[in-house]
């Protein structure tokens, strides 16, 4: 299997690893306190968005920004 292209910056890439581990352990807090359907719904796309942003910090490649062709001026390899 071929690993994906970097598409992120250093500092992108810690932003997302942080915010989805927050993301992860703040759904699985509430989660513990959930009464109805709705809300352990909702928790558990927090949980799962959490999860997405940690895979995608640490590969350091973003699906969406290769599809729609963007990359970071900083890593950008000259013409």
């Amino acid at each position: 299997m071929k690993r994906p292209t970097i598409n992120l910056t250093e500092a992108e890439r810690l932003g997302r690893f942080l915010i989805g581990s927050v993301g992860v352990v703040s759904g699985l807090i509430l989660l513990g306190a959930a009464s109805g359907v709705v809300v352990v719904v909702l928790e558990a796309l927090l949980i799962l968005a959490g999860l997405d942003l940690i895979v995608t910090g640490a590969l350091g490649h973003c699906p969406l920004y290769r599809k729609l062709g963007y990359m970071p001026r900083s890593l950008r390899r000259p013409t």
